[in-house]
């Protein structure tokens, strides 16, 4: 029986309902499974990539290194490879089967580098990058913070950080579904932008901005919104998930939760996209470290 998770939501970042925590193992083993059909299945995170390739047209930038974080399969990073013809971009992505299945389609567009890593300890140099492009990876961290601390090391000052991601509202009707059925975790709650905005000025990048667009896919059968869900790896990874398979009565009640909230025959689906950009000012210095411009330390006579 498939279910959806993603990233969590809170009014404060230090607190977490364990129940809401995403099991990494079992999030990249979902992935892994579904490297081979993903490109066929992405549509969601093909209308984020490209509502996110529309904002940083009009950015005046010329990246000489260019990181895709959270690449996929290079749908992202070969555009931004043509785009910016230039550049070295270097698609990151956590998933071993999604950066091979990226090299089976090497021919189909300019060069694209590859580097497995996980986010939080993405291993390049300090200010060593000029541009940061991630679609829908903050939907599967438990906590951005760490995420956003790394990018704003490695952006060179005046570098730019762009994404998008999931926010609350997304996925509600199937949220509604299951919580007439028990209070285990089978959705999450992803994370509100105003959240993400903090985050990004705690962890040192500067004038973030966000905004926020809504997709409304339609389903005619529920069962239809399992298998993409399934074919996009966005199975349930959650610590809170019940314990045990979940029963052919339960998810029959589930559906007909979902069936309640068809209008002419279709079942609408929200998604709530999140997008953003923020600015790197150089690597964060130490505690009790400051940086001064010295063009404004003036002269003693």
């Amino acid at each position: 029986m498939t279910e959806i998770a993603g990233c969590r939501t809170h009014e404060n970042m230090d607190r977490k309902d364990n129940r809401q925590i995403i099991t990494s193992r079992d999030s990249q083993r979902r992935f892994n499974r579904a490297a081979a059909d993903f490109a066929d299945a992405d549509f969601v995170h093909a209308v984020a990539r490209e509502g996110l390739l529309e904002r940083l047209a009009p950015m005046l930038i010329e990246p000489r290194v260019i990181v895709d974080l959270g690449s996929g399969t290079g749908a992202g990073a070969r555009q931004l490879a043509t785009r910016y013809p230039n550049s070295d971009v270097i698609a990151v992505d956590r998933s071993p089967a999604m950066l091979a299945q990226m090299r089976k389609t090497a021919g189909q567009g300019p060069p694209v580098r590859e580097l497995q890593a996980e986010a939080e300890t993405l291993p390049l140099a300090t200010e060593s990058v000029d541009l940061v492009f991630s679609s829908l990876l903050l939907p599967w961290l438990n906590d951005p913070a760490p995420v956003f601390r790394r990018i704003a090391e490695v952006l060179r000052p005046g570098g730019l950080f762009v994404f998008s991601s999931l926010g609350p509202d997304s996925l509600g009707e199937l949220r509604r579904a299951w919580a007439k059925v028990d209070s285990h975790g089978h959705v999450h709650a992803f994370e509100d932008m105003h959240n993400i905005g903090d985050a990004l000025v705690a962890a040192g990048l500067a004038d973030p901005v966000l905004d926020v667009d809504y997709l409304t896919v339609t389903y005619r059968d529920p069962g239809r919104l399992f298998r993409d869900l399934t074919a996009a790896g966005a199975r349930n990874s959650l610590a809170g998930r019940k314990p045990s398979l979940t029963g052919r009565g339960e998810f029959q009640q589930m559906e007909q939760a979902l069936r309640a909230q068809m209008e002419d025959d279709t079942l609408p689906v929200t998604i709530e996209l999140v997008y953003g950009h923020a600015w790197g000012t150089g690597a964060p210095g130490k505690p009790g470290e400051f940086r001064i411009d010295p063009a404004g330390i003036r002269r003693r006579y």
